[in-house]
């Protein structure tokens, strides 16, 4: 028995498996590991410091799989935003074939990744969204329950509701993201509507992932309740561990009065990256969802994509089955 869905078929994977595009981790290590694996590896644009520094990790990504891969771009708003056109050139440029966008008014970059003959998969919060993506010509859609890691929208809608909602509306290939680490999460994402699962956390608890041990640990140590949620009062709305880090940043955001400098410090990208690199758990913000209570182990992407395959194809074939009188 094998997972064939229009998803597989779109990006010409194996499995119906995709690495979310993740700040600091999604780099050449864990995304080819993740492609070799029969799923679709995602390389992030924004954690290169520049357009010809993704170049050079595109090419990097092509020394170690030979097999399909994407690169994220996600457009967030700001005073002072990145590059995103000379990004988004680069990774014309380097000849890819799959982008994930995400994030504030995609249309110019879905034109000009589309008149390249690349493929964009649009990941999105709410069926309004979905649909919107979809008019704009996107080929497939990442739909992110509250969940997740990162930024889940203002809604706050669980993908139980938010997978099917979105699956009665989309036509496009849909994937589900958020909450997602194993293989009754994919069984789940199927039966709910969709075709493939984006996973982003429980990747970062792999061998492959380039952070610190200690943070693979921490992840593997907490439970469904462990993450804290921010930015909530900025309409920015984040889901991150718990620590002592975002606990203060909890504590300064109550306060009526309080506004984004009073964190800054506390949440900035750079510190960030230190401790997942240094391993220090209470340097920085750590982003992770829900999921960790689901997550036990540190496999390779290969143990753990198998895996999960494999569990989902025994829940379809054996377990649903014989419900079946």
């Amino acid at each position: 028995m094998a997972l064939k869905t229009r998803i597989t078929e779109l990006l010409g994977i194996e499995h119906p498996v995709v690495q979310g595009g993740m700040m600091w981790v999604g780099r050449a290590e864990l995304a080819s590991a993740v492609s070799n694996a029969g799923g679709l590896g995602i390389l992030t644009a924004l954690t290169q410091p520049t357009p010809d520094a993704l170049r050079h990790e595109i090419d990097r990504m092509r020394t170690m799989t030979d097999k399909p891969f994407a690169v994220n771009l996600t457009l967030l708003p700001s005073t002072n935003p990145p590059p995103y056109a000379a990004y988004r050139q680069a990774i014309i440029d380097s000849g890819v074939k799959i982008v994930e966008t995400a994030g504030y008014k995609p249309q110019e970059h879905v034109d000009e990744l589309k008149a390249h003959g690349i493929k964009v998969i649009h990941k999105c919060t709410a069926v309004r969204h979905a649909l919107s993506a979809e008019r704009m010509g996107v080929d497939a859609i990442s739909i992110d329950g509250y969940e997740c890691a990162g930024h889940p929208g203002e809604d706050d809608i669980p993908g139980l509701i938010l997978i099917p909602a979105a699956a009665d509306k989309v036509k496009v290939p849909m994937l589900a993201s958020g909450g997602f680490g194993d293989g009754r999460g994919l069984a789940a994402a199927l039966a709910l509507g969709a075709e493939g699962i984006n996973m982003g956390t429980r990747f970062c608890a792999t061998k492959e992932a380039p952070i610190h041990e200690n943070i693979k640990q921490f992840i593997v140590g907490n439970d469904e309740r462990a993450t804290n949620i921010i930015f909530r009062k900025f309409r920015n709305t984040a889901r991150v561990a718990k620590n002592s880090v975002s606990d203060k940043v909890v504590e300064i955001l109550a306060r009526p009065d309080s506004v984004f400098e009073d964190i800054r410090p506390l949440v900035s990208g750079a510190k960030g990256r230190e401790g997942l690199e240094n391993g220090d758990i209470d340097h920085a913000i750590i982003w992770a969802g829900q999921v960790q209570g689901l997550i036990h182990d540190i496999p390779s992407c290969e143990e753990l994509v198998t895996r999960i395959v494999a569990e989902a194809e025994a829940i379809i074939k054996q377990r649903l089955a014989g419900f079946i009188a």
